[in-house]
């Protein structure tokens, strides 16, 4: 491993122990929670199929890096003694996987079949019936085993190739970091960072930390996105939760955007924005102040976009990001005026014979023709004043919040039935 690929995990391990370690006390109990918070997390680790971190790995970093006088360096990779040689398998095993692989090569090539080589699943089934390993052998330590001898062609082989988006906005990435602590209110809490990336130019479109990496983080950053930069053709993100939201696809499909979601367990396919975010992690989050608001940690994030990263050339297109991205400005769509309301949620209601509907926790009245009928209702969570009700694709304007006591001085006309709803107000002279 050269110097580079060791400063970077030297980096990324800092990344993850900075809030354990420095000049900063830790109350009681704040440093447990914090490791029992990291262990569970799932982490992008450079140069690693591992994506979770043991406590005991923590604790490890900590000490290497205090004992040092914390040097950086304390943190890079240490190289194996026994390198080449598995310490999870005995010889034995791994002379035995080496021959039933050789074997099961051999009568696939005997036999004609179209695979060629053994798969890694097939031959673990194999070598448990022939009892060469046990039930609890690690796959990807058996796979590194073969591929140290050469023997791992056509196994678990994908045919991934390098691709570049032709003009700007016609593909973004995304994907969610798990960033640094931040003060939240008086507590310190994870913050996330979720970033749009062009494919053609490589400029951020827009990138933000938010408390959290649900549906409703990842739709506000979105929708700052497509204000600032425009509407893309398409969107390339994974298989997250809230990729897969229902209410995300309608807003796509409105807009004219397809998503396309990644392969699962397979972060080579992502890996533009996987590079940038470990560029975020070693020229940003490495050399940020130990406690920071998630406003100011935001500032931060931008300082560096907009007078760094923007403005630097890039290492694979030989152009500065802001300038390849408006050297196509031409090709660029629109986000329509009304974009807040394609962002509105959908919900479905039956309207009351009383020409009242329910959502989330509130009542509405409705106009009085929509009585028995099955609506659609629009509206954003944070303005529950402004409930749109749809039948028929119609719309029949925003809904009124009931009010009981003005309904107790209401009286309806007699005789005529309720669809006609003509009401007068008792305080008023009657003709």
């Amino acid at each position: 491993m050269d110097e580079d690929a060791k400063k970077e995990i030297a980096v990324f391990r800092f990344g993850v122990i900075n809030d354990l370690v420095g000049h900063r006390r830790l109350k009681r109990g704040e440093k447990e929670e914090i490791i029992r918070e990291k262990i569970s997390f799932q982490w992008d680790i450079p140069f690693s199929e591992r994506s979770y971190i043991s406590r005991s790995t923590i604790h490890n970093w900590v000490k290497r890096y205090e004992d040092s006088g914390r040097k950086l360096e304390s943190l890079y990779p240490k190289d194996r003694k026994d390198k080449g040689n598995s310490r999870a398998l005995n010889s034995d095993t791994v002379e035995g996987l080496i021959n039933l692989k050789k074997h099961l090569d051999a009568e696939l090539e005997r036999k004609k079949a179209k695979e060629k080589n053994i798969t890694i699943p097939a031959l673990v089934t194999e070598a448990l019936k022939r009892g060469i390993v046990s039930s609890d052998s690690n796959r990807s330590t058996i796979y590194r085993v073969l591929k140290i001898h050469g023997l791992d062609k056509g196994s678990e082989c994908h045919d991934r190739r390098r691709f570049e988006a032709e003009l700007p906005n016609d593909l973004w990435q995304t994907d969610v970091l798990h960033g640094p602590r931040v003060l939240i209110g008086k507590k310190m809490r994870k913050s996330y960072l979720i970033l749009f990336l062009d494919d053609m130019s490589r400029l951020i479109t827009h990138a933000s930390f938010y408390p959290g990496e649900g549906l409703e983080f990842f739709l506000d950053a979105l929708m700052h996105a497509l204000l600032k930069r425009g509407l893309p053709r398409k969107i390339f993100l994974d298989n997250a939760p809230a990729f897969r939201s229902h209410h995300l696809k309608y807003i796509t499909a409105d807009l004219g955007i397809a998503l396309i979601n990644s392969t699962p367990r397979s972060p080579q396919t992502r890996g533009k924005v996987e590079r940038l975010f470990r560029t975020v992690r070693m020229q940003l989050l490495s050399v940020l102040p130990k406690v920071l608001t998630l406003e100011e940690l935001n500032a931060e994030l931008w300082n560096w976009i907009n007078n760094r990263y923007h403005v630097k050339k890039h290492s694979i297109t030989g152009e500065a990001p802001i300038h390849r991205y408006t050297r196509h400005i031409y090709s660029i769509r629109e986000a329509p005026k009304d974009i807040t309301d394609i962002f509105r949620k959908r919900a479905s209601r039956k309207v009351k014979k009383d020409r009242t509907v329910n959502l989330n926790g509130n009542i509405y009245e409705c106009p009085v023709e929509l009585i028995s009928k099955s609506i659609r209702l629009l509206y954003h969570d944070n303005d529950p004043s402004r409930i749109e009700a749809f039948y028929m694709d119609k719309s029949y304007g925003f809904l009124t919040p009931l009010d009981p006591v003005i309904n107790s001085v209401i009286k309806r006309e007699k005789n005529l039935p309720y669809k006609t709803g003509k009401l007068f107000d008792l305080t008023e002279k009657e003709s």
